[in-house]
């Protein structure tokens, strides 16, 4: 395809989407080609329409790995809580971590140590991260000084929510490691504990042993349930946390 070619359909791109940061003229097309110009989002887009290329095959010519998102949202510890939504992941993606085992294929049937040093690295198929699915359900991360629900949920916890139950449960449950737990966004941000609903109001309970206040929120206006906690991945160091925490 010749520089004139390219050119006026990256015309036509921009003339449909009515915006000329589409559009690919010579010289720079030129720039891209010879002197290794990193194209804008934007003409990065059009190029990949033009060739038919997926525009994550695009992105990773320019070393951006859109796979190794979650791993990396995964390495960020920030105080707050925040959900995370990887859902439009391509299913086939892995994540690249270090794993402690030998040459060959990866039994999937068996307990395998996953290691942060260990002997050699590896990309994870989905099949193995089915507990962590981020193209069909949500996550969470509990930020690092949210104690709302220790000990059950512990700062820096990943959770996973199922944003299919967002009816808040009243019964059916006889201990607190059963009662359901609701990831909710208000006014200020996010928070994950226990609810009740009663008379248009939320009532926001947080593990009595947090030492954090119930906070009553008008219901629907002021908050908005996600979805339920079904899954957590914790660090367990009960002293660590206990000394952070006292």
């Amino acid at each position: 395809m010749k520089y004139r070619d390219v050119e006026e359909a990256s015309q036509r791109i921009a003339g449909r989407h009515g915006n000329d940061e589409f559009l690919i003229g010579l010289s720079r097309l030129a720039d891209i080609e010879n002197k290794g110009t990193i194209p804008s989002i934007y003409r990065l887009y059009s190029l990949c329409a033009i060739y038919g290329l997926k525009f994550t095959t695009a992105l990773d010519w320019y070393g951006v790995e859109v796979d190794r998102l979650p791993a990396d949202a995964a390495g960020i510890r920030l105080g707050h809580t925040r959900p995370i939504d990887f859902r439009e992941q391509d299913p086939a993606s892995s994540v690249e971590i270090e794993a402690d085992f030998a040459a060959g294929a990866l039994d999937l049937t068996g307990t395998t140590y996953l290691s942060r040093h260990g002997q050699r690295s590896a990309r994870l198929p989905a099949e193995l991260l089915d507990a962590l699915d981020f193209k069909r359900q949500r996550y969470a991360f509990i930020g690092t000084e949210d104690w709302s629900m220790f000990p059950i949920i512990p700062p820096g916890s990943l959770v996973q929510i199922d944003d299919s139950r967002r009816r808040v449960s009243s019964d059916g449950w006889d201990h607190e490691h059963e009662r359901p737990i609701y990831f909710l966004e208000h006014r200020s941000g996010y928070r994950c504990a226990w609810c009740i609903e009663k008379r248009g109001l939320l009532i926001v309970q947080p593990h009595p042993l947090s030492q954090m206040q119930i906070d009553v929120l008008r219901y629907p206006g002021e908050a908005d349930i996600l979805g339920q906690v079904v899954g957590v991945v914790m660090r367990l160091d009960p002293g660590r946390r206990r000394r952070k925490h006292s």
